[in-house]
């Protein structure tokens, strides 16, 4: 290795010298053929004494330096072509120096402000005389101008603000026209170039700024005009135009709508007018003579009639109009007319005197009884006097009281006028008259004035006063306890009584308690929820006012008779008695009537069964007394048969009182039922009247019988007629004196059968008259036929039966009429009993 690096050092020195002996061949110090030969003999020596290596490491050798050589003259070629383009470059800038100073002196050759901003950096180039926009103090700080708050109006830096930031983040160019605070008009551009955001600020003048006003104005113009346009076609008020000729230029939506156009266009292109001719006319003589036009005119639209407001008046070149619907205005006027004239004929119909004065204090209106309330001259009041001249007036013919101080109370008085609420006094007349005066502030200014004779008024409420305290003392003074309780449940009135009962507190009762709480307080004599709840709902009940009455017994043993009596205010009155007397009282009689009653049932059992009892054996001797009477059974002597006949009628009299008896027990049980069918009155007497004619020969009593004739025949029951008038006739006959007369009629009246059977006997007296019709109830009275007592009960009850009733008219002396009344029409009273 060392080897190589020797021969590698030798063949590098070898080759040191031929490239000096080259340079110096370049250089001319040595000729060059000797140079050249010698060289290449001295070369090729040594290439030939090298060995493989050697010549190896020599080639790299001379590689190294051939590219050593060669990069050498190449950077000597660049350095040189560097030094040109530098002296080109330099003489280049000097020239665009010479460019941008010329071109920065045009620049600024006037005031102005340029910031720039380079692509993604937020600090600006500013640029130009900050003086321009800033205070003196501040004309230094350049980075303030981007402070446009301070140099601007509100309204402006906020748009200045906007376009830099539309500027700089989308390149959206702008040109503002502004007034810098310190009163100098400027102009602000922005653009976007060469990637740059640049805002230049300059001063406007001369004809620069004549034209941005201009521009600014023309600007504006077009914005009103265009606010006018679209509001003139959106208005619903028809709007057109015309030219000095008089035809249409221009028309709204509105208004071709109410010409029933089919747009503005149609509605300019064809003249389709809104007015009629003559309306027209009469706006061109108007427009004519330079003055607007005004009127109120009705105009037809789609068949229906409407009013408008129309409006038209000159300009430059022609006239513009406008028409108002104000069909519902004068509609409604209208309607205020009628309902303010209806007003004012309501207000004439009110008894209560009227005066309306308006804001300035004079009388706008006044009613018929205002007037004569007052008795003032019509043609004063129709005058409009003055709030003033009207009191003065009234003080003048001393109508109203004479005050101290007149006019510290006529102001008071006028104080109406600046007040609010209502105010209401009365005023006492020298004639004796007592007068209610309300003074109502109206909305739109002046005072209403209301007067009401209240003498009557005052009057009746002394009365009513005085009646509440007799009222009061009435209360105080009764022995029931009475409370008295208003439409919301509390005690209005009580007397001592109703305290004492309940044992309340007198001072409690008159914070007038509610209802609930009297209860409370009432409870521990007295606890029965039900009752209660009944007591007070009848007392704060408001859909149903009903007196109720019912009856409680305390726990101290007293019973008491409650009663609630609504009254016409709304109130309710609460009494309770104190019944306790009576109830034991009444206790003991109805336990003495229930035992009478029982008595009277056993009573009516034991005839009925001991009747029943001896029907039997009656019907036995009754049977066998014919038995024996009949001539089969052989010959009896005139004494036998004389007995015979003697147990043969009293055992048929007696069989006829057992008979009656039963009848009136089935009555009363409820278990007899009438055999309704046709009834011939005439039969039905003589049938009754069969078993009487040996009563009427002994007594020799005439019989007179007075039918008529609508009654021949009626529905009834034929036996129990036959029975009412065979005891009837038999009373009759037994109180008929000797050669008497009895008479029975028969009539029709109001829908019912009356029969009467009248004598002339003693008379019933009044102390037995109720009682004639009870059972066993026989009394002699003149009577030559004591009896069982059971002929009018049997009559009365078989009446009644019919749906009748019985009625005796009697008078001491004179003698005595039973009438009998049956309904004519038993299948109506059947219906109805059933």
């Amino acid at each position: 290795m060392s080897g190589v690096l020797g021969t590698m050092r030798r063949s590098l020195l070898s080759c040191t010298s031929i490239v000096q002996g080259g340079f110096a061949i370049l250089a001319g110090t040595v000729p060059a053929h000797a140079a050249g030969n010698g060289a290449i003999d001295t070369t090729l020596a040594i290439l030939g004494s090298l060995s493989r290596p050697e010549i190896t490491g020599l080639a790299l050798s001379v590689s190294v330096l051939c590219f050593s050589v060669v990069s050498a003259i190449l950077l000597m070629r660049t350095r040189l072509r560097a030094e040109a383009m530098e002296a080109q470059l330099r003489a280049d800038n000097q020239s665009l120096q010479h460019e941008s100073d010329r071109l920065r002196a045009l620049l600024f050759a006037e005031p102005q402000v340029l910031i720039a901003w380079s692509a993604g950096d937020e600090r600006p180039d500013i640029t130009g005389d900050i003086a321009l926009l800033m205070p003196q103090g501040q004309a230094a700080a350049a980075q303030r101008v981007l402070a446009f708050g301070t140099w601007l109006l509100p309204e402006q830096a906020l748009a200045m603000d906007h376009a830099v930031d539309a500027l700089r983040e989308r390149g959206e160019s702008f040109l503002l026209t502004m007034s810098a605070s310190n009163g100098r008009a400027i102009e602000a551009i922005g653009r976007a170039v060469g990637g740059q955001a640049i805002v230049r600020i300059r001063e406007l003048s001369g004809v620069r700024l004549e034209l941005a006003e201009m521009t600014q104005r023309h600007l504006h113009l077009i914005e009103e005009t265009d606010a006018l346009r679209a509001f003139a076609a959106e208005i619903p008020y028809p709007l057109w135009a015309r030219r000095a000729n008089g035809t249409l230029r221009y028309a709204n939506a509105a208004y071709a709508r109410a010409a029933e156009a089919a747009n503005s266009s149609d509605a300019v292109e064809h003249g389709i007018e809104l007015l009629d001719s003559e309306d027209r006319a009469a706006m061109r003589r108007t427009l004519a003579e330079g003055k607007p036009y005004r009127a109120r005119l009705p105009v037809a639209i789609g068949g229906e009639r409407r009013i408008f407001d129309i409006f038209a008046c000159n300009v430059a070149d022609g006239s513009v109009g406008m028409a108002v619907d104000c069909s519902e205005t004068v509609a409604f006027k209208d309607a205020l007319t009628r309902m303010a004239d209806a007003h004012r004929r309501m207000l004439d119909q009110l008894s209560s005197g009227v005066a309306v004065f308006d804001a300035d204090k004079r009388l706008a209106f006044y009613n018929d009884s205002y007037r004569r309330l007052w008795d003032l001259d019509r043609a004063f009041l129709d005058s409009s006097p003055s709030d003033s001249s009207v009191l003065e007036k009234l003080r003048a013919e001393r109508k109203i009281s004479e005050q101290p101080d007149f006019r510290a109370w006529k102001a008071r008085l006028h104080e109406a006028y600046r007040a609010i609420e209502p105010a209401k006094e009365t005023w006492y007349l020298p004639d004796g008259r007592a007068v209610s005066i309300v003074t109502t502030p109206n909305p739109e200014g002046g005072v209403t004035y209301l007067f009401d004779d209240v003498t009557e008024s005052l009057k009746l409420q002394r009365q009513h006063d005085g009646l509440l305290r007799v009222q009061r003392e009435t209360l105080d003074n009764l022995s029931e306890a009475v409370a008295v309780f208003g439409g919301n449940g509390r005690a209005q009135l009580f007397n001592p009584p109703f305290a004492q009962l309940w044992k309340l507190s007198t001072e409690a009762l008159r914070q007038q308690p509610h209802i609930e709480t009297i209860e409370q307080w009432c409870r521990p004599l007295f606890e029965d929820a039900a009752t209660w709840q009944t007591i007070r709902a009848a007392i704060t009940g408001i859909d149903s006012r009903a007196a109720l009455q019912t009856r409680i017994e305390r726990k101290d043993g007293s019973v008491l008779d409650c009663t609630t009596m609504p009254l016409p205010d709304g109130a309710t009155m609460l009494a309770f008695q104190d019944v306790t007397d009576s109830v034991n009282v009444e206790r003991a009689l109805r336990e003495r009537n229930d035992a009478l009653e029982a008595a009277d049932q056993m009573k009516v059992d034991f005839v009925h069964h001991v009747s029943y009892e001896l029907r039997s054996p009656l019907t036995t001797i009754i049977g066998f007394a014919h038995f024996l009477s009949d001539p089969a059974t052989g010959p009896m002597t005139v004494k036998q048969s004389e007995y015979l006949n003697y147990i043969t009628t009293s055992t048929n009299a007696l069989l006829a009182i057992i008979n009656n008896i039963l009848d009136l027990a089935t009555i009363n049980a409820g278990a007899m039922t009438l055999d309704l069918g046709p009834v011939d009155l005439r039969k039905t007497v003589e049938e009754a009247t069969a078993g009487l004619q040996d009563r009427l020969v002994h007594d020799n009593i005439r019989l007179v019988i007075d039918i008529d004739p609508s009654v021949a025949g009626f529905i009834a029951d034929e036996r129990r007629i036959v029975q009412i008038f065979y005891n009837l006739l038999a009373n009759a006959i037994g109180f008929s004196p000797t050669n008497g007369t009895v008479r029975l009629s028969a009539w029709r009246a109001n829908g019912l059968i009356c029969c009467a059977v009248a004598d002339a006997g003693p008379g019933i007296p009044d102390d037995v008259r109720d009682k004639v019709f009870d059972w066993f109830e026989s009394r002699a009275n003149g009577s030559r036929h004591r009896g069982a007592g059971l002929g009018l009960s049997l009559v009365r009850s078989f009446v009644e039966l019919h749906g009748g009733r019985v009625r005796v008219d009697s008078v001491v002396g004179e003698g005595t009429t039973v009438t009998c009344e049956f309904p004519a029409d038993q299948t109506a009273h059947r219906s109805a009993a059933e």
